[in-house]
């Protein structure tokens, strides 16, 4: 078997955390460390976090935002003190804390890994008309857009169950994007870092409706979409900046003889270029990256 940790990140999570915990600790499932991380929840459910840091398991190891800060920045903040702490560690899987994923879910996906040890495995569910109609028309829609920008069939783009290979985390860690727009962007960077995305069935499970999640259906939505909004925006604006430049060379230099035309074409296409760069660098992927 590899060697596993767990993260589980939490916002005002109630019994169904603790139940879990308990399920994990009491399974054969091998791990090495189960990192829980509180998103600034409130002080009622500070008794929640205070009864698993009893539970006295050294393998147990809770951390504490001072305020919310996100579910990717908490996701990050748990890859770093896995890697950080546990660099022996092969994987890591994330778990959500609302009791939609069962310890049999997570086995059947780390068998799934044992047999693709550099792949990237997520549980995914089956969608009927029995499931909240914000999860399905989420789903639905970035299922299509990664389908279209990445040429990969991701049934389930929401599910929060994964089990991530080291060499991706190690490249996660660097990423934008502090809320949910974060796991969005791990299924749709994969690609990039060679990374396969490889499905496997999990049970459906949604408790009240689905009441738990935290998921802000316009704001967060608005989050995962806003960047494809803007790179559209950085190349129309582009554009607009090159045709501009080059009829505006043209009519200062008052002829449109061969030299005046590459002249303006270099000119516009190479300051458009900047332009393009520069809005995508620092507005669309927030100055991250190359």
């Amino acid at each position: 078997m590899k060697k596993y940790g767990i993260l589980i990140p939490a916002l005002n999570p109630d019994q169904k955390l603790i139940k879990l915990v308990h399920e994990l600790l009491n399974n054969v499932i091998n791990f090495d460390a189960l990192v829980l991380v509180d998103d600034g929840s409130a002080v009622t459910n500070q008794a929640v976090f205070k009864e698993l840091e009893e539970i006295g398991d050294q393998r147990i190891h809770v951390l504490h935002h001072q305020h919310n800060e996100g579910k990717g920045a908490a996701l990050k903040n748990g890859f770093r003190y896995i890697r950080n702490y546990f660099p022996g560690i092969e994987a890591i899987a994330t778990m959500d804390s609302d009791g939609q994923h069962t310890v049999g879910a997570l086995s059947s996906c780390m068998e799934k890994f044992e047999e693709n040890p550099t792949d990237l495995i997520i549980g995914v569910r089956k969608f009927t008309n029995e499931i909240p109609a914000r999860s399905q028309f989420g789903n639905v829609l970035t299922s299509n857009l990664v389908k279209l920008l990445t040429h990969q069939n991701i049934s389930d783009t929401q599910t929060g169950l994964r089990i991530i290979p080291h060499q991706y985390v190690d490249q996660l860690i660097e990423f934008p994007g502090d809320r949910f727009e974060f796991e969005f962007d791990i299924l749709l960077q994969a690609r990039k870092y060679d990374v396969k995305v490889i499905e496997q069935s999990i049970p459906t499970i949604y408790l009240d409706g689905n009441k738990s999640s935290h998921f802000r259906v316009v704001r967060d939505s608005l989050a995962i979409y806003a960047r494809f909004f803007k790179f559209a925006g950085s190349g129309i604006i582009s554009f607009i900046v090159d045709i501009a430049l080059f009829e505006g060379i043209i009519l200062l230099m008052g002829n449109h003889v061969l030299d005046s035309i590459i002249l303006a074409t270099v000119i516009s296409r190479a300051l458009s270029a900047v332009v393009n760069y520069t809005l995508n660098h620092r507005v669309v992927f927030n100055g991250g990256g190359r």
